[in-house]
């Protein structure tokens, strides 16, 4: 054990250098044969590069994870032990982790300061995919939203009980890491792609200066005028069960968490730290991320506007559910989130609504997906 932790900390003095001797001289060639991950696998302490840092994980974790037989971090393999071939694994995705093709990564590992639960963190890390990028076709930001379990459907608040389409709650599991824009889609991002402007608060105003309008959402978009955007820029709509997952954060309250309520809150009186709504929007629009995010780092997911998912309307299954997107056909789509003009019932977590598809208003806009 004396022999692996100096050759950690060699490796995290001298890197690349201690590459080719330890796989000739330590490793042989069977054990590199049998390195089975990717690149960002490697990357132990999400800075996205594989390097000496990431060895020194390895070789100072060397032997059976506690309780034995137990994945760890340092288990690359996932085999229960921590061997050679996980230096293996380590050594030949040496170098920059590879993001996706179609983003900029903007931070790698998750800010404490915006994901202030060390679980999600832990999830998000546990992806090895950057966590903020920046969407090169569009200058759209977006976060990693990680796998994960939670109850969906009916929160009440202090003030509003829940409508008869939020029950029953139920378990959902998504088990497959996402992007999620950050804010709405705003009138700017829309008229880069689609050369023209639908929405209604597209003028300034005494509480919006001129500057300012391109940066609120666009609105006055039904679920059919959205879907060339997203075929002109790969994304996609949220999932209803995505959605009030990535809303949640790990919460279970009626009201994302915020601060002074990480754990979130049913009190009505403080939803004016996280949304515009018809108490404090001043009878229009505003710009996205004026208020405070929730503990995934997304804005307006309450108020502002309501948004666009995927799946088209149906009622609660009583069952624990894996991956849903809805019934297969149907006469309306879900909207969620609520907006500029609704009262706090309608911002809830697990209000739902519904529209045809070819329906536009005012207060209906979107925010967009990615499968990573």
């Amino acid at each position: 054990m004396l022999h692996l932790k100096s050759l950690a900390c060699r490796a995290f003095r001298v890197g690349r250098s201690v590459r080719g001797l330890i796989l000739l001289a330590v490793l042989g060639p069977a054990a590199v044969a049998t390195a089975q991950t990717t690149p960002c696998t490697r990357d132990l302490d999400v800075d996205g590069h594989v390097s000496g840092s990431d060895l020194a994980e390895i070789l100072l974790g060397y032997g059976t994870c506690p309780p034995a037989g137990a994945r760890c971090p340092s288990d690359l393999d996932g085999d229960g032990q921590v061997t050679g071939a996980d230096i293996a694994e380590v050594l030949l995705g040496w170098g920059p982790c590879s993001a996706p093709q179609w983003a900029t990564v903007l931070e790698w590992a998750p800010d404490p300061a915006v994901i202030y639960d060390s679980n999600l963190r832990a999830d998000i890390s546990q992806t090895h995919l950057p966590w903020r990028v920046r969407d090169t076709g569009t200058g759209i930001e977006m976060v990693l939203i990680p796998p994960g379990t939670y109850i969906r459907g009916c929160t009440r608040s202090n003030s509003y009980s829940c409508n008869s389409n939020e029950s029953p709650t139920h378990q959902v599991t998504l088990t497959q890491p996402f992007y999620l824009s950050r804010t709405e889609v705003t009138q700017a991002q829309w008229v880069a792609k689609m050369g023209s402007n639908p929405s209604s608060f597209k003028n300034a105003s005494s509480a919006v200066p001129a500057s300012q309008v391109p940066n609120r959402p666009v609105e006055t978009v039904s679920w059919n005028d959205i879907q060339p955007f997203c075929t002109a820029t790969g994304m996609r709509l949220p999932t209803e069960a995505e959605w009030e997952y990535a809303y949640r954060a790990g919460t279970t309250t009626a009201f994302h968490g915020m601060p002074d309520y990480l754990n979130g809150t049913n009190q009505d009186g403080q939803l004016g730290t996280i949304a515009w709504f018809h108490i404090n929007s001043g009878v229009q629009t505003r710009p996205v991320g004026g208020k405070a995010a929730n503990g995934l780092g997304l804005y307006d997911m309450s108020g502002n506007v309501w948004e666009w998912c995927q799946d088209w309307y149906g009622t609660y299954a009583s069952g624990a559910q894996t991956n849903p997107t809805g019934p297969g056909s149907g006469s309306y789509r879900v909207l969620r989130g609520g907006r500029w003009f609704d009262d706090s019932s309608y911002c809830r977590a697990s209000t739902r609504v519904t529209y045809s598809p070819g329906d536009r208003d005012g207060g209906v806009g979107f925010r967009v997906a990615r499968t990573p």
